[in-house]
């Protein structure tokens, strides 16, 4: 009976805030936003308080019903306040009537109660407790290091949160950022590249494996690169519960993400950002290709694959999949029947909208949005249309070390949430990169 009255009074705060929200939306009145933000905090206070009166409600029901299931024996020196898990007894446990204090082998940031904790901050701006401030610093100390410049980074996203933003990134569609290699290391470290890599040495019986003189193919260094993912104020616009909270939270970031990499990969900066393949002066190879060469199968051969070294032949295309259907499938022959299928072997997978790539040649096609990549018929003279590539030669280094900042921007006018991280990436080895140019 006492749940249901909570629940009931549950939804009645929910709506009333959900009312509030929505004011303060639309209001142009700068007062009067801060007076409904100041509502809606009081308003999520007493929406925290009844949620946890349910959950605490919902716990004693379900230990009563483990006690039904496994009733303890007199003779057994266990309290009777005891928590049974699995059929095994966890806690520790207080004389005299005292609450039980639960210890847990659980890193504190794992902890359910920083979960909620983590919740109330994004939701409600309430501070996170200072018990986890240590373990805050250890996992954002990279972050704090970049040109944020701040010892505060908020609260460092809880690691069970990105834990399924890396399984949600590792299983979207970033059809260039799935292809390419996987980096954590150090920032600021100067490493050889040939020492990411595997080698293989025949060692006679009374010789040894010398170390190689010098890297051929130089040193690379990743920097301390802070990035950030502004949450949108709809993300916000009611109360979830934890579970709800956490996997809208994964896809909000695990979908941003993706997209930054994708175009950081091809156009990135290298200033403050991650360095695309455009951008990296070490990347010298090109193929000039008219619309008449683009569109010939025999072009193709003669003036492409003929000039590729053995070693970078198995490489994969990037294009815009406007090119692929304007110039690669209309491919016919001089009694203008299509060819492109028999000639090139290009299959194009329409039928998936997220994720329509292909092959050309035999080798695979990752299709770009044009702002990756300009179409070749709005492409000017001289312009990057295409790129062949070695996934496998371009890293990507990350920590996945997520933290969150809640602030309110008086400019704008309303609460800013973003997640901040820091990533870097650039090419290893661009001898078998390519940039086809419009010609």
């Amino acid at each position: 009976m006492r749940k249901k009255v909570l629940e009931k009074r549950l939804q009645r705060l929910q709506q009333r805030r959900q009312t509030l929200f929505t004011r303060g939306q639309e209001s142009q009145d700068v007062a009067e936003v801060r007076a409904i933000n100041q509502q809606i905090a009081e308003l999520d206070d007493d929406i925290r308080d009844i949620q946890d009166e349910i959950d605490a409600i919902d716990a004693d029901e379900a230990a009563e019903n483990r006690s039904a299931q496994n009733p303890v024996s007199v003779s057994d020196p266990v309290p009777a306040n005891a928590q049974s898990v699995n059929g095994g007894i966890v806690g520790s446990f207080a004389q005299n009537g005292a609450q039980p204090q639960q210890r847990s082998e659980e890193a504190p940031l794992e902890s359910l109660e920083y979960r909620r904790a983590f919740m109330a901050y994004v939701m409600r701006g309430t501070a996170i407790p200072d018990t986890y401030r240590t373990a805050i610093n250890e996992a954002t100390a990279e972050l704090r290091q970049t040109a944020i410049n701040t010892a505060d980074t908020g609260a460092a996203i809880p690691i069970t949160v990105m834990n399924e933003v890396i399984n949600t990134v590792r299983k979207r569609y970033g059809n260039l950022y799935s292809k390419v290699r996987k980096l954590n290391v150090p920032g600021g470290v100067r490493i050889p590249i040939g020492s990411l890599q595997a080698t293989f040495k025949w060692i006679g019986e009374s010789t040894v494996s010398p170390r190689q003189k010098t890297d051929k193919l130089g040193m690379v260094s990743f920097n301390y690169h802070a990035a950030e993912i502004r949450l949108a104020q709809t993300f916000l616009s009611r109360v979830l519960t934890l579970s709800a909270f956490e996997a809208k939270l994964t896809e909000v970031i695990a979908v941003a993400y993706l997209q930054a990499m994708d175009q950081g990969i091809v156009n990135g900066s290298g200033v403050g950002s991650m360095l695309g393949i455009l951008n990296d002066a070490r990347v010298t190879n090109t193929i000039t290709m008219t619309a008449a060469q683009l569109n010939n199968w025999k072009a193709w051969r003669k003036d492409f694959f003929a000039k590729l070294p053995l070693g970078y032949r198995a490489g994969e295309f990037i294009f815009p999949l406007s090119t692929v259907e304007s110039y690669l499938e209309t491919m016919s022959d001089d009694n203008n029947n299509p060819i492109f299928r028999q000639a090139t072997g290009l299959e194009v997978n329409d039928g998936d909208a997220r994720n329509p790539n292909g092959r050309f040649f035999g080798r695979d096609i990752s299709l770009v949005e044009p702002d990756v990549l300009p179409d070749f018929d709005t492409a000017q003279t001289g312009d990057v249309v295409g790129i062949f590539w070695q996934p496998n030669e371009y890293a990507i280094n990350e920590n996945f070390g997520f933290a969150m900042r809640k602030y309110f921007d008086e400019e704008t006018n309303e609460w800013v949430d973003k997640a901040l991280t820091v990533v870097d990436g650039k090419v290893l080895n661009p001898t078998g990169f390519y940039k086809i140019i419009k010609g």
